[in-house]
This record gives structure tokens, sequence and C-alpha cells, in this order.
């Protein structure tokens, strides 16, 4: 599943503003998403992501991706970036 990706990758930022800023530089090689984020939060990531052709996979847990990426609290997008 994708949290293996987020613990696999050497670089990634957390969250929908760095997220979104590392979408504009062209730094993202994979977006991930968290199924039970609140879709006003994500939008802005999905559209930027869809604009520019990165593949967006999706994970159940905002909870599980955040420990994916060893932070306490969860995470509702996660760019793994290049």
């Amino acid at each position: 599943m994708s949290y293996e990706k987020v613990l696999q990758a050497q670089k990634f930022v957390i969250g929908t503003k760095q997220t979104v800023k590392a979408l504009k530089d062209g730094n993202v090689r994979e977006l991930i998403i968290a199924n039970d984020a609140d879709a006003k939060v994500t939008a802005a990531v999905v559209k930027e992501a869809l604009d520019i052709n990165v593949p967006i996979l999706y994970v159940d847990s905002m909870k599980k991706l955040g420990k994916a990426c060893g932070i306490e609290v969860g995470a509702s997008t996660v760019a793994i970036i290049s």
C-alpha cells in the first residue's frame, strides 16, 4: 500500500500548503491523499496535481498517513519529492 511508499521515500513534504508549493515548484513525483481528509482541504492540491499530471494515490486514513510520516497527528496530503 501507499503507506510503505512514504516510509521508503527519502524526501517528502507533509500538508496541503507545503504540497501545493512543491507541486508549483515541479518537485513532486507522487501525491498521496487520505480519503478521510476534508475534500475542501484537498481540492486545491488535487487540482494542481491533475494540471501537471502528477500521479495521485489514495490511502484510507489521515492518522495512518501521519504515522507513516513520523508525526503524531494526521496528514491529509503527502508529496513524495525528487
